[in-house]
């Protein structure tokens, strides 16, 4: 049986009502904001551990062993979601992001091991430090540094806060489909968490 290509990554998946907080704010943002953003379905909004790129499906079981590794002695985590803005800065918007908070110092310490095992396996290891965040959108690359700085003068006005925790008590492997109407995300394992 040859093996399938797949474009994979390891990820925290988000509960359904902070992603309806997220599409609201989204719609606040898109009302404000000059168009050139490409948005991302609130649907698909997740955090992003460690991003690996192609690789074959033979391979998920390995990853897999990889992440379990990585969890061991870790308990389950809360996060919370608060505040808005842009890397690599408001002047400069180009990726636009809601920020995290919580117990960040033992999710830092499980994506540093993730990418250690991930590095072990193959996998090249990302040139930016961790930091953690959920993407909204995207600043197109055409946009006018004008544009930009409308972009981030909105931000800095929007004073966001969910009423909602994300319970981290699993971490999970996804497969990204890139089609013209923009990534699609399917779950291809789930590793748990235990206290």
């Amino acid at each position: 049986m040859s093996s399938e290509l797949i474009r994979a990554f390891i990820a925290i998946s988000l509960p359904d009502t902070l992603k309806k907080e997220l599409d609201e704010l989204e719609k606040i943002l898109k009302r404000r904001c000059p168009d050139v953003i490409k948005w991302v379905e609130p649907v698909s909004i997740h955090l992003t551990l460690v991003f690996l790129g192609q690789t074959t499906d033979d391979k998920i079981e390995e990853i897999n062993f990889g992440i379990e590794d990585a969890t061991s002695g870790i308990s389950p985590m809360k996060l919370t979601v608060k505040d808005v803005g842009a890397f690599p800065g408001l002047n400069r918007a180009q990726v636009i992001w809601v920020g995290l908070q919580g117990e960040l110092s033992i999710l830092a310490a499980l994506q540093q091991r993730i990418t250690n095992n991930m590095e072990q396996l193959g996998f090249p290891k990302e040139e930016r430090s961790f930091s953690p965040h959920l993407t909204l959108g995207r600043v197109r690359n055409y946009t006018s540094p004008g544009d930009r700085q409308k972009i981030g003068k909105v931000l800095s006005e929007i004073k966001f806060e969910s009423a909602h925790t994300i319970n981290v008590n699993e971490i999970n492997l996804m497969q990204s489909k890139l089609t013209p109407a923009g990534a699609i995300y399917t779950k291809l394992s789930g590793i748990s968490l235990k206290s």
